[in-house]
Formats: structure tokens, C-alpha cells, sequence
């Protein structure tokens, strides 16, 4: 599975889910880290951890296995380390404290509109 399938499962299964403000950012250019973050919020530690119980089962159901997760027992900041795409699950306020976007903002935007629920 290339990165951009994969991104679309990532966003299509956090959509699903009911994540909330989904963002995806090329890095691969300001960083040797991964290439895709993929960030969004929960509204709770169990949807948080939801999110990423059900995005690890997607993926691994097509033949892609996490490399490295870290934050879910707290379950305010869960992220998931794919290699060539990270992605964030945050609490809002985690979210607005750390301001990926912000730290990340050389980075370029994807559109993902295409893929979300209206």
C-alpha cells in the first residue's frame, strides 16, 4: 500500500469514527521523521482511543502493522508511528496547546474534502 492509499484509509476510517477536524501535512521535505501527518481530535479519552483502535485494525486488516504507538493509556495524545505517515489523536485542548499545524506550517496541506462525509 503506497502512502496516499494509505492516507485515505487513515482519513476515511478517522471520518467514520467521528474524528473531528482531520488535517493531513506533507513533511517529508522539513523532515527526515515520516513523510504524512495525519492529526485530528476526539472529544474524549474513549473516542481517542477508539480512533486508534480502529485505524490500527483497518490497516492491519491490509496488510499494515504499527510501528510504534505511544499516549494510549493516558488517551489525550495517541499517536501512531507508520513510518512514512504519523498520525495524531489528540483532546482539543492537547490539540490547541501543541499546535502541530502551527510547528508544521512549511509543510503542505493536503485536500482531503474529497474524502469526508458531508
Amino acid at each position: 500500500m503506497n502512502n496516499l492509499e494509505m492516507i485515505k484509509v487513515i482519513v476515511k476510517t478517522l471520518d467514520s469514527k467521528k474524528a473531528i477536524d482531520i488535517k493531513v501535512i506533507k513533511v517529508e521535505e522539513l523532515t527526515s521523521l515520516t513523510e504524512y501527518f495525519v492529526i485530528c481530535n476526539g472529544t474524549s479519552s474513549t473516542q481517542i482511543k477508539s480512533l486508534a483502535d480502529e485505524v490500527e485494525v483497518i490497516l492491519e486488516q491490509a496488510g499494515v502493522k504499527v510501528n510504534h504507538r505511544e499516549g494510549y493509556s493516558a488517551g489525550n495524545w495517541v499517536l501512531l508511528d507508520y513510518i512514512s505517515v504519523i498520525i495524531h489523536i489528540f483532546h482539543k485542548d492537547m490539540r490547541e496547546f501543541y499546535s502541530l499545524e502551527r510547528l508544521w506550517a512549511d509543510g503542505e496541506s493536503i485536500d482531503i474534502s474529497k474524502l469526508l462525509s458531508k
